[in-house]
């Protein structure tokens, strides 16, 4: 069977054999041309539609089993804290986070971030646009307090997809980062696409320099109002990365704006109707199971940190760290 051409915003791909991780089938005749292809009136329908009205249903238990409790945030702390990757070649792994614009990367670095010094920070610079704030590739060592050791954990924030300004990042840039071709710091350019004469383009790239795990992150508020052409983008996205062997989860943001009990209690998550189908649309979005997807709240307006908060970042942590673990087991020889 003849192999089928992708432009991802003007660098073409040729994708492997796809992998059986994809669970919805993309039908490419259809499929995106470009990422950009997302117009500014789709994107500016792309706002929060939910509205609070009276009291929204929800269950009598919780359907995934949490312990809310302090106990629980310093054992996943611990946990966290002690992780090594099963591989002896690297001391960190490595987690890609892809979403579009808005959708709470930067967000999601800084708040757990924040769990760890022990107060709420913004290290990665957060953006309100529809434009995506960051525009180069950028790694966030997760570090505890008081200049601890950082932890076996590394969050790379890239730009976001979807907006009319991130034409540079492709699926060629993208497949880069995660085959660690992409030095630290490079600001993706339409015109530019990462290739062996990039500045710091790293030619052999080494266990520790790829992407051990990719992060998909949807914005639990506008979910309904994604262009329809975001799923074809996001699946062929999983196929190419599955291709790589790198394991992929999903962290659906901004529960607490689509849920009037989850914004009042964040324990109140894995019992609301509305944020179980909402993990529902996302799996669909990305036609992957909504097993290896968790809800997450971010430190937005907040200055100091909450329990419950942050038991559940740190739960999508530990979920990521599974996953990330999963490829070094795949890796080792």
């Amino acid at each position: 069977m003849s192999s089928v051409k992708f432009n991802f915003g003007g660098a073409v791909a040729t994708p492997a054999k796809a992998q059986p991780a994809i669970t919805t089938t993309v039908d490419t005749k259809h499929a995106l041309s470009t990422v950009a292809d997302i117009s500014s009136t789709e994107r500016e329908e792309s706002k929060p539609s939910f509205i609070f009205l009276g009291a929204q249903p929800k269950l009598e238990s919780q359907w995934r089993k949490v312990d809310w409790t302090e106990e629980q945030r310093i054992s996943l702390m611990k946990t966290i804290s002690s992780y090594t990757p099963s591989c002896k070649e690297v001391t960190q792994a490595r987690v890609l986070l892809l979403g579009p614009v808005s959708s709470g990367k930067s967000s999601f670095i800084s708040s757990v971030q924040s769990v760890f010094n022990g107060r709420v920070i913004n290290q990665a610079m957060v953006g309100s646009s529809s434009t995506s704030f960051t525009k180069k590739l950028q790694s966030f060592n997760i570090r505890g307090q008081k200049g601890e050791d950082p932890t076996g954990l590394v969050l790379c924030d890239i730009m976001g997809l979807g907006d009319e300004e991130m034409t540079g990042l492709t699926l060629h840039d993208v497949l880069s980062v995660i085959k660690g071709h992409v030095p630290e710091g490079h600001k993706f350019s339409p015109d530019q696409p990462v290739c062996s004469e990039t500045l710091g383009y790293v030619k052999s790239p080494r266990l520790k320099d790829k992407i051990h795990c990719v992060a998909f992150v949807v914005d639990a508020s506008k979910i309904l109002t994604y262009p329809k052409g975001l799923s074809t983008t996001m699946q062929q996205l999983r196929e190419h990365i599955s291709d790589l062997g790198v394991h992929q989860v999903a962290l659906l943001t901004h529960v607490d704006k689509i849920c009037s009990e989850t914004a009042k209690d964040v324990t109140q998550v894995y019992k609301s109707c509305i944020i179980r189908e909402m993990m529902g649309k996302a799996a669909a979005l990305l036609g992957m199971s909504t097993s290896y997807i968790v809800p997450v709240k971010n430190f937005s307006s907040e200055l100091d940190l909450d329990v419950n908060t942050d038991v559940l970042l740190l739960s999508a942590v530990d979920h990521i760290l599974q996953y990330a673990d999963m490829y070094f087991q795949d890796n080792t020889s």
